[in-house]
């Protein structure tokens, strides 16, 4: 009996937003990327996400692993679209506070 080599494209799907989400689930590819990075096996990713099939967080760090350069890309993108987004916020919070502080003295001045 020979053994039939194929290939499977990788479990991954890129959302309406741009995220790249593991084999259909909510789990983003970043999530299972970095805690591999920090030195969680595959089977603790499995018991921490069951919504995950073992096989395709394995296919997800096989992906990884074979594609390090754009994935690494992928993950620093992520990571600055995120910080400017809290600095957007921060920059809003603090023109809410500017505006009601303003309020409150214009109030008390009357």
């Amino acid at each position: 009996m020979s053994l039939i080599i194929d290939t499977e494209p990788a479990p991954l799907q890129t959302d309406a937003d741009g995220v790249v989400r593991v084999g259909g689930a909510r789990v983003t590819l970043d999530t299972i990327v970095i805690a591999f990075q920090q030195g969680a096996t595959a089977e603790e990713l499995a018991q921490q996400y069951p919504t995950v099939p073992l096989s395709n967080i394995y296919a997800a760090i096989a992906y990884y692993l074979r594609h390090r350069d754009e994935v690494e890309a992928y993950l620093e993108e992520g990571k600055r679209q995120g910080d400017l987004l809290r600095q957007k916020q921060k920059t809003n919070r603090d023109q809410q506070e500017i505006r009601n502080r303003l309020l409150a003295r214009r109030s008390s001045s009357r």
